[in-house]
């Protein structure tokens, strides 16, 4: 048996080489299909790891207390959101009084497109300005790479200093110690006493350019209307769940939300965030599904056919086959093992091409590169499956042929 698989695959590849317009034309429908799920999946997969250690950043400890979701759909959703009261700094310290359970309650503001200027240099307006308490920066397990980071008396007595990210550092700072430097926010001037650690990108944009001041400072400099967003951290993962829920309480309690009312804020946990993009790449996994199946099926066929016209071309040899003892298992074999190893070149030749693209995607994205391993057995195991299904039939014709009829075939 095993002798017979191996000629059937020298045959197989014989059939490709002899017959290549044909062998071109058939391969490349597998390779559509195959090309077409796994550059989805593995720019899918490359991007879905990225978000999931950005998400998993939050901490497995930690969930978020916002005014809006992380994710909102529509005109409608939006409405809805923005009627809500804002989350204060009052309600956030107030919060921190009478629950027991948290190991800290961050209270935080923030304003994106800012401005940062050192002597005569100045950032492109994509700075994020990051009000902060002490609690906040504890919560985020911010390390840092040089100085200090927020104390309790910079915060108390509103001092105009600030942590800077490393994405402001690598501008200004390559050649010279930032710490005691004054830098000009929006003309407000802030000293530098410490720089946190690179964080890296996600999907191509920079986690580093941010600049963290006292929450007070911030509150002056923007203005105290804004809505805020508190960070919890529980003591250990075990707590959480009853952290959560003390603090759900407290905050309905303390914004007068009636019992059996939807709380008119949101939780947000990694969890929750990793479920939602997945939910939203779901669609793009079935929309390459369907095209791989459709690419497949029509594929298919075309194997079949160059099966059909296959077995009449060697009508002749499979009677000289049968008439020296050939039984039918064996002729059937042959045929089925041939059409397998043409839908197999067909794919591994898409697999190629698809984690090619895909990664090219993720590497334009600013991700790191994958290999989706699952998707590439599951490629593999689909092409054989189409071989077989569409080898078959090919297969029974050519081991029913006479082969007193087969040797008289010219």
């Amino acid at each position: 048996m095993i002798i017979q698989i191996f000629e059937s695959i020298k045959l197989a590849l014989s059939s490709i080489t002899t017959n290549k317009l044909r062998s071109i034309l058939t391969l490349l429908g597998i390779a559509i299909g195959l090309f077409s799920i796994i550059i989805v999946m593995t720019a899918i997969s490359a991007i879905q790891q990225n978000i999931e250690d950005v998400f998993n950043s939050i901490g497995t400890n930690n969930f978020i207390i916002r005014k809006y979701p992380a994710l909102q759909f529509g005109p409608h959703d939006h409405n809805k959101y923005r009627n809500r009261k804002n989350l204060t700094v009052e309600i956030g310290q107030k919060l921190k009084e009478i629950t027991t359970l948290p190991k800290a309650i961050g209270i935080s503001m923030g304003n994106g497109g800012r401005v940062v200027k050192f002597n005569n240099e100045k950032t492109n307006p994509e700075i994020y300005v990051w009000g902060a308490n002490v609690d906040e920066v504890l919560t985020y397990e911010l390390t840092l790479k040089e100085g200090r980071t927020l104390s309790k008396a910079d915060v108390d007595y509103n001092k105009p200093v600030c942590v800077i990210g490393y994405g402001i550092y690598e501008k200004f700072f390559q050649k010279i110690d930032p710490i005691g430097k004054q830098i000009k926010v929006d003309n407000y001037n802030f000293q530098i006493i410490g720089v946190y650690n690179k964080r890296g990108n996600v999907l191509g944009q920079s986690q580093d350019n941010y600049v963290v001041i006292p929450l007070g400072v911030f509150q002056k400099v923007y203005g105290e209307r804004r809505t805020t967003e508190y960070t919890v951290m529980a003591r250990n993962k075990d707590l959480l769940e009853a952290t959560l829920e003390e603090v759900v309480g407290a905050l309905r309690t303390l914004r007068k939300v009636p019992p059996g009312k939807e709380n008119d804020f949101e939780i947000i946990t990694n969890e929750q965030l990793i479920e939602q993009f997945n939910d939203l790449t779901k669609y793009f996994k079935l929309g390459a599904f369907v095209v791989a199946v459709i690419a497949l099926i029509a594929a298919g066929v075309g194997i079949m056919n160059i099966m059909l016209v296959s077995v009449t071309e060697r009508t002749k040899e499979i009677g000289i086959r049968k008439a020296i003892g050939a039984t039918k298992l064996a002729i059937r074999w042959q045929f089925i093992v041939e059409a397998v190893v043409l839908s197999q070149v067909g794919g591994l030749i898409g697999i190629l091409a698809g984690l090619i693209g895909g990664n090219f995607v993720a590497l334009l994205l600013g991700v790191n590169v994958i290999v989706p391993v699952l998707w590439i057995i599951i490629g593999l195991l689909v092409t054989s499956f189409v071989g077989v299904l569409f080898g078959v039939y090919p297969a029974i014709k050519a081991s029913n042929l006479d082969p007193i009829e087969a040797l008289r075939y010219e």
